[in-house]
């Protein structure tokens, strides 16, 4: 790939990336804290037991609908921003075309589930086979839910994604679900209160992406479908993509699935407790990653490598800064933060540590996937995928047995790390792209030193204790705040006020 001129200096990219980031950031952030709300009043109102049981079935949804939506979603990302510069009329038809796809093969996945279910999951109990099956009806609704978000958000709309996939859906969840706890005991009830938001969010979405498709018309008028070139194009793209995304979902929730198989229903609940807080903390991760997805798109087809570097390295460099001290603050407080969960929620608090150790190496390679991804080499992270499942099967079936829950942490830390490291690898071979490493190390210190060292002082004075956590929090917001401004130059955090484009 050669090497096409940047249109864009160093500093107006981070402006453009701090303000998209801080919307995506808010977003996340919003989904984060309500979905560990939705956690917490699982934990607390059904038990181990109970929490372990709904958490389960709704890892297998995860795990269905990410192979079911056939990768259209991504594909939304990396084609969209392409077409409208250079072929804006077939931006509908090809958004008709893979809607038809994800909803087609949703359906069909949603059969096949409902049929197997009692033959996969009967020796877990008839319990989770009917959570699983009643849930199973809502596939179609979530797949087209991801289509039509990430379509508003290639297409530049962001404030409706961050509203509809990160502030509507999980602000309906809670309250849904408490209200289906108070009301019956029953666990599918429950279940279908998780499920049931999905259409009224649906409904929003759609409603939001007709009208900013009113800026796109067919051209020319009269056909609803892509040809066949663009058709293929969109398949070629999406099949590894599809693989890539169920394996993702695979190795996110293997482990809950694995646990409540060879420890129980109680150790599954405990493990999917402690792992939520890792998914809550990858909020900073999110933010960046909505953002630079279909700009990286762009860049790699008008080959701006140069710009492509700046905007990799930076966002990098933001996301070591950023997200370290999320996990470096849960693992020096994870006692603390287990007790959150409720009684018998203690034993997860390694988990915590060993899983903020694997987030914080990862964070080094920055948003590589999505860069991988974008370039148009989805075929390459699926066969990561492949390795690092591969990986996080056998690491589970060793370490389980032998250490538990921490084992389990354990493989997936690991399996972070290997996935990270491939991209990168490849990353540089495919793209001819050199992504330093060192560098990151940098940002990393300066969070270890700024926050790091503040919350252990403070943990030797008082211990553990909610009140030890928040006034870590505060002291290290104000080291990490002076930090920031001391080192401001090698943050790359010069020029994030500046208005131009």
């Amino acid at each position: 790939m050669t090497e096409g001129s940047s249109t864009a200096s160093p500093r107006s990219t981070r402006g453009w990336l701090a303000r998209g980031g801080s919307l995506g950031f808010v977003g996340a952030a919003g989904s984060a804290v309500l979905g560990f709300a939705l956690t917490i009043m699982l934990t607390r109102m059904l038990g181990s037991q109970g929490a372990g049981v709904v958490m389960q079935a709704t890892g297998v949804f995860a795990l269905v609908v990410a192979l079911s939506k056939v990768g259209m979603d991504s594909t939304v990302i990396y084609l969209l921003p392409r077409l409208v510069p250079s072929e804006p009329g077939e931006v509908r038809r090809t958004l008709t075309f893979m809607s038809l796809v994800a909803v087609s093969v949703s359906t069909a996945a949603a059969l096949v589930l409902i049929a197997l279910a009692p033959l996969v999951w009967a020796a877990q109990g008839q319990t989770l086979v009917a959570v699983i099956r009643a849930v199973a009806w809502f596939l179609p609704a979530q797949a087209l839910l991801l289509v039509a978000t990430a379509a508003l958000r290639a297409l530049g709309g962001m404030r409706e994604y961050v509203l509809v996939q990160n502030l509507a859906l999980p602000l309906l969840r809670p309250p849904a679900v408490a209200l289906a706890v108070l009301a019956t005991s029953s666990l599918v009830i429950v279940g279908l209160a998780w499920a049931a938001p999905l259409v009224l969010v649906l409904a929003v979405a759609l409603l939001l992406l007709s009208r900013k498709l009113r800026a796109w018309p067919s051209d020319p008028p009269g056909r609803l479908l892509p040809q066949g070139r663009r058709t293929r194009e969109i398949l070629a793209f999406a099949t590894p993509r599809t693989l890539a995304a169920g394996l993702e979902q695979a190795i996110v929730w293997l482990d809950v699935l694995l646990v409540g198989t060879l420890l129980g229903d109680g150790a599954a609940g405990i493990y999917g407790g402690a792992s939520r807080f890792i998914q809550a903390g990858m909020l900073v991760d999110s933010a960046l990653r909505i953002v630079v997805s279909p700009k990286l798109s762009a860049l790699v087809k008008e080959r701006r490598l140069e710009e492509l570097r700046d905007l990799h390295a930076t966002a990098t460099t933001w996301l070591v800064l950023f997200a370290s001290p999320i996990y470096v603050l849960m693992a020096v407080y994870s006692p603390t933060l287990m007790t959150v969960l409720g009684e018998g929620f203690g034993q997860g608090a390694p988990v915590v540590v060993v899983l903020s150790v694997g987030a914080c190496t990862t964070f080094l390679a920055g948003n590589i996937h999505t860069l991988l991804i974008m370039s148009g080499h989805s075929g390459w992270a699926a066969w990561n995928k492949v390795v690092v499942l591969v990986l996080n099967v056998v690491g589970n079936l060793v370490l389980v047995p032998w250490a538990g829950i921490v084992g389990a942490a354990a493989s997936w830390a690991l399996c972070m790390v290997v996935d990270a490291v491939l991209a990168s690898v490849q990353v540089r071979h495919l793209l001819g792209v050199r992504l330093g490493f060192a560098q990151y190390l940098v940002p990393l210190g300066v969070v270890l030193v700024s926050v790091g060292v503040p919350a252990a002082l403070v943990l030797t004075w008082w211990g553990q204790s909610l009140w030890a956590l928040a006034i870590s929090c505060v002291l290290s917001l104000l080291c990490f705040g002076a930090a920031c401004i001391v080192w401001r130059g090698p943050l790359k955090l010069q020029g994030i006020l500046d208005k131009r484009s």
